[in-house]
């Protein structure tokens, strides 16, 4: 009886032991096009924890100085989402860029590399050679003071 009780609490718990969380980005890369240069170009990265036990993000190590992530500080229960947002300075940088952003966590992949690219054109140029990063919104109107 001992023997048999000590084998079902094995089992039982190894059956914990294969929990594990499993993040699922809805897209790992990011194309930003054309920003003009000093700008602060912003993309949310989101994911979801498709696995059975919680994910949480311990680190999101960018590729270089100019990219600042942020990202989910809190445990991610399963069916739940989670973001990482990249947030990458023009500031003195012209041309073509591709950078990353390396994510670690406690997932089934605990390592993770995110990318996004573009390309930063000089201040001034036209409209449509610049895309705008964000939907810009319409101009207040005027209260009418008649």
């Amino acid at each position: 009886m001992k023997k048999l009780l000590f084998v079902f609490a094995l089992v039982f718990v190894a059956s914990f032991a294969n929990a594990q969380g499993v993040i699922k980005f809805k897209s790992e890369s990011h194309d930003f096009g054309k920003i003009e240069e000093g700008v602060v170009a912003t993309h949310v990265f989101e994911f979801t924890n498709t696995g059975t036990a919680p994910v949480v993000i311990s680190n999101a190590s960018p590729s270089c100085g100019c990219t600042t992530p942020d990202w989910t500080k809190e445990p991610v229960m399963p069916g739940k989402t989670g973001k990482v947002t990249a947030a990458f300075s023009s500031a003195g940088k012209s041309g073509v860029f591709q950078k990353t952003v390396t994510v670690i966590s406690n997932a089934e992949t605990p390592q993770i590399v995110l990318s996004f690219k573009g390309e930063v054109v000089p201040k001034g140029t036209p409209a449509e050679a610049a895309a705008p990063v964000a939907p810009a919104k319409a101009p207040a109107k005027k209260k009418s003071t008649k």
